[in-house]
């Protein structure tokens, strides 16, 4: 008889994990998911949806109120979430500006080195079709507009500057030709965006810090708002509406369209000296006689170049032009401060859409206290309205909504938004033993951000900061932290102990004060006075006017003609008294 097999003892169960433990390894997963969103959309080259995924992730860890450094599991999350996240902004880059979008050279910029050849047969074959060109602008074709035409329809760097240039008009060309209207300037000054900025509304000059569609200086009354949340030189409405108005007051100093395109690249009084020591009221006089700066000489040509091209694409090797489409909002005029984050929560669209519906905004979060024009995506504002409604104005710019998921429970949302069980509860009605189910969102109570000072605001980094988390706590973005500190484009790590500037001084201007700043080549800009007439600018080469129809100048000089002409009698003896300083408009 065989011996029974001899018992064998059960092993132990193994050990549990702590609570502590588990919350970590929870933690973990999140910030896991979040990794691998981020890649799913930097593989479909989405690079904004993957920057936003990947913010996620590190700051799942950042706010989770779990010490990093003495938790060597979240610790070395931390460190392979952050290379990998570094390693693939890297490879970015080559794609753009690492996951930020890239802003393009404008037409003006990629011609900036290049040296022309005139093409007999250009001139000849733009000469022919100024025949069937519609312009409410004079229009002429030479060896300079020629040049122009033969880069931008020859060279394979011109044409796609161009190309580009075109295809992101189709964005605002209806709201652009809306307010040209509405102002009662030329249609065709919206070919001015072309040497501007190629129609890229936060398009920056690093040298001058010329910002916006248009191009205007960061300093002097425009009629534009800047302070430490807005900057309206970026709001692609509001700053086409004040270049139709600064555009026609030049006009009505100078009398021709050509001088008045040179005068707001280089500034009205400027022209008017060349005009003065001359005794030629006419573009081309001044630039044969060499009276104008090289920047100048070539901005008006390639403005007449793009006209000519615009109307005749096909011609010029343009037929594979496709607009992008209009960019379609829903608009609320609010006047309380919202978090963004918080506009995403309700709306559903990534913060990433909101910023750049709101190219304007230099915060996270909208001026209080005033009126600011919030645009939403489309169709959206029924629910915005809604929503917010059930959010206190005072916190609504810092408050958030969640969406509650099956795993949800409070303490799951206190822990993720760093807040405590009892303030969720309290801010949603519920027992702090409650139950989620059938609870389709929460408000979140979260702590406000710091607010702009009236001064400079430093914060010295800690143990764990990352530059993701410094830009949120402060409520600005991760380019604004980079370009105030000079730090690299791309990582997010920082040193314990490292001095940032992390807030922009809350900017204060009076109506009564008139700023002149020097531009390139020694020169200033112009800002009409305080006192103009009505029908003029007030305060600022951007205010009010009268309207009136778009029609061909009826005041262009011939060239040759001396300045006892309209124009170069205007220049001689109608500038305002505040204007003894020359006008620069983009000393780019």
């Amino acid at each position: 008889m065989a011996a029974p097999a001899p018992q064998q003892t059960p092993a132990p169960p193994p050990p549990q994990p702590s609570a502590a433990q588990q919350r970590v390894q929870t933690l973990i997963q999140q910030v896991e998911k979040a990794y691998a969103d981020g890649q799913t959309d930097y593989k479909k080259g989405d690079l904004a949806a993957a920057r936003s995924d990947f913010d996620r992730a590190v700051d799942l860890m950042l706010i989770s109120g779990i010490d990093i450094k003495s938790t060597p599991a979240l610790q070395d999350e931390f460190d392979r979430i952050v290379d990998q996240i570094n390693s693939l902004e890297m490879d970015a880059l080559k794609q753009g500006n690492g996951f930020t979008p890239k802003t393009e050279a404008t037409p003006a910029e990629a011609a900036s080195d290049v040296t022309f050849v005139v093409d007999p047969n250009i001139v000849a074959k733009a000469n022919a079709d100024l025949a069937t060109t519609k312009s409410d602008l004079p229009l002429v074709v030479n060896d300079y507009v020629a040049a122009y035409i033969n880069f931008f329809a020859n060279t394979t760097k011109g044409h796609n500057t161009l190309l580009h240039s075109f295809q992101r008009a189709g964005r605002y060309r209806s709201m652009i030709q809306r307010v040209m209207s509405e102002e009662g300037v030329p249609q065709d000054l919206i070919y001015l965006a072309v040497a501007e900025s190629g129609f890229q509304p936060r398009a920056v000059n690093a040298r001058s810090r010329a910002g916006g569609m248009w191009q205007f200086m960061p300093y002097g009354n425009y009629g534009l708002t800047r302070n430490g949340y807005v900057d309206e030189r970026f709001d692609p409405e509001k700053s086409t509406r004040a270049y139709a108005r600064y555009m026609k007051y030049i006009y009505s100093q100078l009398g021709d369209w050509y001088l008045s395109m040179a005068g707001y690249d280089w500034g009205t009084g400027n022209i008017q000296r060349a005009v003065e020591k001359t005794g030629y009221a006419d573009f081309w006089e001044l630039y044969k006689r060499n009276n104008l700066p090289g920047e100048t000489k070539n901005y008006v040509p390639e403005i007449l170049a793009a006209i000519i091209i615009a109307n005749h694409p096909t011609q010029y090797g343009f037929d594979e032009i496709t607009l992008d489409p209009p960019v379609l909002t829903d608009t609320v005029t609010i006047n309380y401060s919202a978090d963004l984050r918080l506009v995403s929560d309700i709306v559903g669209a990534p913060v990433d859409e909101l910023i750049a519906l709101n190219p304007s905004l230099l915060r996270l979060i909208t001026p209080p206290d005033t009126e600011f024009d919030l645009h939403l995506p489309a169709g959206t504002a029924a629910l915005f309205q809604e929503k917010i409604a059930a959010i206190p104005e005072s916190k609504r710019n810092s408050w958030r909504y969640h969406k509650v998921t099956p795993d949800d429970t409070l303490a799951s949302i206190a822990h993720t938004y760093s807040v405590s069980v009892s303030a969720l509860a309290v801010a949603n009605q519920l027992d702090q033993t409650a139950k989620l189910d059938g609870i389709e969102s929460l408000i979140v109570p979260v702590a406000p951000a710091a607010a702009p000072s009236a001064h400079t605001v430093y914060y010295t980094t800690r143990r764990g900061d990352t530059l993701v988390s410094v830009a949120d706590r402060f409520g600005v973005s991760l380019t604004q932290l980079r370009r105030w500190n000079k730090l690299p484009g791309t990582g997010v790590k920082i040193v314990a102990g490292r001095r940032l500037h992390v807030a922009e001084p809350t900017l204060v201007r009076t109506s009564s004060h008139i700023r002149h700043g020097k531009g390139k080549a020694g020169s200033t800009r112009e800002i009409a006075s305080a006192d103009a007439p009505a029908h003029e600018p007030s305060s600022t080469s951007h205010g009010s006017r009268s309207k009136t129809s778009s029609s061909r100048s009826s005041h262009t000089t011939h060239s040759g003609k001396p300045a006892s002409s309209k124009a170069a009698h205007r220049a001689g003896s109608t500038k305002h008294s505040s204007h003894s300083t020359s006008s620069s408009h983009a000393q780019k």
